[in-house]
């Protein structure tokens, strides 16, 4: 029995009324005549008695009435989810990426894609003078930071990696021959400042106000973005300290990165606003937590 006809059956089984039942279906009175008596004939039973005063039921016909109307409507259901689901948008999961990040997180945002194919990833460029804005601000669902942050509003769902810190100078730098310094040199130069809104204790995490030995740092120019970095070092105006990943993706004949020896790797984290944790950031923090272990 095809879906239409069963629509017919249990429309009439309501209406008890060819006339009606055709103008609520939008087919003539004859296609409902042809559609009932079809499904007599494949019964072998009458399903309405007809007269020119009245169409009911008949015990057969009731009987596949109670029958049918449950399985019909609950096709009628289905098929009403799987719509809404066909046209609801992608869902997408929005990273905010510091630096060259999505480079190193590549094996897991594959191994997220693998995991999740309907999800559309999404990416922002965050820089390091204004990390946390668009987080608080909604524009990103999670974002990948050094670490440690310390902020009441946002939570360190994992940390993604590790590695050294490095010190970059101008090629022409007299510190620029040596295979490695000491954090401690940073008291006999310059270094820049940060110009953004971020809280005091982040910047320094990577580049401290003091020395091992207590000498204060001096800032110089503020900067707002790696480039503006690499700018004043190539100009020979301040040193900087760097993750590793610049010396990787960050290469440039006017400047030398130097291992720093005593100085603590940069951890790296991917982070959210507390109260708005998606699951799809949880999935992922889970997944390169798995890769981690």
């Amino acid at each position: 029995m095809e879906l239409r006809d069963i629509e017919i059956f249990l429309t009439l089984a309501e209406e008890l009324h060819f006339g009606r039942s055709a103008e609520r279906l939008n087919v003539s009175p004859a296609r409902v005549s042809q559609a009932i008596k079809k499904q007599e004939r494949r019964i072998g039973a009458l399903l309405f008695e007809r007269t020119s005063r009245q169409v009911t039921l008949t015990p057969i016909g009731e009987e596949l009435h109670q029958r049918l109307k449950p399985a019909y409507e609950s096709i009628q259901t289905a098929l009403a989810e799987v719509t809404a689901i066909a046209r609801r948008p992608p869902a997408a999961l929005t990273l905010g990426m510091m630096g060259a990040q999505m480079h190193e997180m590549r094996a897991v945002l594959d191994l997220f894609r693998t995991r999740h194919p309907g999800v559309e990833l999404r990416f922002k460029e965050v820089f390091f003078s204004d990390p946390f804005s668009a987080l608080r601000a909604g524009e990103v669902d999670a974002a990948v930071t050094w670490l440690p942050v310390c902020e009441p509003d946002l939570t360190v769902g994992v940390v993604l990696r590790e590695e050294p810190l490095n010190l970059m100078v101008n090629a022409s730098h007299p510190l620029a021959r040596r295979e490695s310094v000491s954090l401690e040199v940073l008291g006999d130069h310059v270094v820049p400042s940060v110009a953004g809104p971020v809280p005091d204790y982040w910047p320094r995490s990577v580049l401290p106000d003091r020395t091992p030995a207590g000498r204060p740092v001096r800032r110089g120019p503020a900067v707002a973005t790696f480039y503006e970095v690499l700018a004043l070092v190539a100009s020979g105006e301040v040193v900087c300290t760097v993750p590793d990943e610049g010396r990787r993706y960050h290469a440039q004949p006017d400047i030398v990165y130097l291992p720093l020896r005593d100085a603590p790797p940069v951890q790296w984290g991917l982070i959210w606003r507390t109260d708005r944790a998606t699951p799809l950031a949880r999935a992922l923090a889970e997944t390169a937590r798995e890769m981690g272990d």
